[in-house]
């Protein structure tokens, strides 16, 4: 198994960040494999997959580049960097604002473009655990890796940027919000297979043997990305060529929990609206199956304390209810509040 050794004070000034790149990164690692972990996936890979492949086939060194660079065990570093975090050099915390991310993405991918070719080849190397392919023995690869990261971030990402930023931002708050009640196991809790704590101040992060790595005085993120991929990644600078050992920065990145809103979901009648209020009216008509705090979070883009005060206001009103699944609390209609529901059709006029 691979291991960190995180201290107190790393532990405690640890944060989470948005990271367009990492969720790109995401999509790509979901393009390539061509498999989807559940129907929102799905749909989005029927959206996008037949391009992707398109364009793979068209760009065989590309193609190849990814297979080499996704290895089965590691991924080549120039193409995972570690997110900054807000307020540093890179922006990949920052708000999407009105470019919808694309200024904080740019931002990142720069030092994906700006390897050098031989650090490229080292890493690749690192990533097959072996030579490099006669075909990827040329300069250009860090500026093809870097040209197909930003059609992925154009094309299959950024469209929907706002919403999943939203999904993000909601998980991240909920696991803050865990973490200041039960502490950091429990913020941890189901983040990523083989993530736990060991005792001794110690942090499993993979299964996979790995040498151990000491975080004191590292800075310690957690990337939330919507795709049901994750990976861990750290600062490794170049040295002659090379890479040296581990920097400053260490990041886990994980799949969220509130995954893509499914299309063509019911609308929120105007009766209902009338009677209720909007915001609670919309999350009554979300409850029409189950669903997380972080997941109506994620859907409405209502802050994570509203949508807890109209939860329990729709609690004590005996309209919806919590039950607890695995590790999961979601809320969904009772009876009464599906009565209520059906009783107000979409396009309804409030009298």
């Amino acid at each position: 198994m691979g291991w960190w050794q995180v201290d107190a004070d790393t532990l405690a000034q640890s944060r989470f960040v948005v990271s367009p790149l990492a969720e790109t990164v995401a999509a790509l690692k979901t393009l390539r494999h061509g498999t989807a972990a559940h129907p929102g996936e799905r749909r989005w890979l029927d959206a996008h997959l037949p391009r992707y492949r398109e364009r793979s086939a068209a760009d065989p060194v590309t193609a190849a580049l990814v297979g080499a660079a996704l290895g089965p065990r590691w991924n080549a570093t120039f193409l995972t960097p570690t997110p900054a975090a807000e307020g540093e050099s890179g922006g990949g915390g920052e708000s999407g604002g009105g470019d919808r991310g694309g200024a904080a993405f740019a931002r990142e991918l720069e030092p994906v473009r700006a390897t050098p070719p031989g650090v490229v080849r080292a890493d690749l190397a690192e990533a097959l655990g072996g030579p490099v392919p006669e075909l990827l023995r040329r300069d250009d690869l860090a500026e093809r890796a870097a040209d197909l990261l930003a059609w992925v971030w154009t094309e299959t990402v950024r469209p929907s940027w706002p919403h999943r930023r939203r999904i993000i931002e909601a998980d991240a708050l909920a696991r803050t919000a865990r973490h200041g009640t039960h502490g950091w196991a429990a913020a941890l809790d189901g983040m990523r297979p083989g993530l736990r704590w060991l005792g001794g101040s110690r942090l499993q992060v993979t299964p996979s043997d790995s040498p151990p790595l000491e975080l004191a005085g590292a800075q310690l993120l957690f990337v939330p990305v919507t795709p049901s991929r994750s990976w861990v990644c750290w600062d490794v600078p170049p040295v002659d060529g090379r890479r040296a050992r581990p920097g400053r920065r260490f990041a886990v990145v994980y799949p969220c929990a509130g995954v893509l809103a499914e299309e063509g979901r019911r609308p929120v009648p105007q009766a209902l609206a009338a009677l209720l209020g909007p915001a609670r009216a919309g999350l009554l008509t979300q409850l029409d199956v189950p669903r997380t705090t972080t997941q109506l979070v994620a859907l409405t883009g209502l802050p994570l304390g509203s949508v807890g005060r109209h939860l329990r206001i729709l609690r004590e009103a005996g309209l919806a209810h919590r039950r607890r699944v695995g590790r999961s609390v979601p809320y969904v209609l009772t009876a009464a509040g599906r009565v209520l529901l059906d009783a107000c059709p979409a396009g309804t006029e409030p009298s």
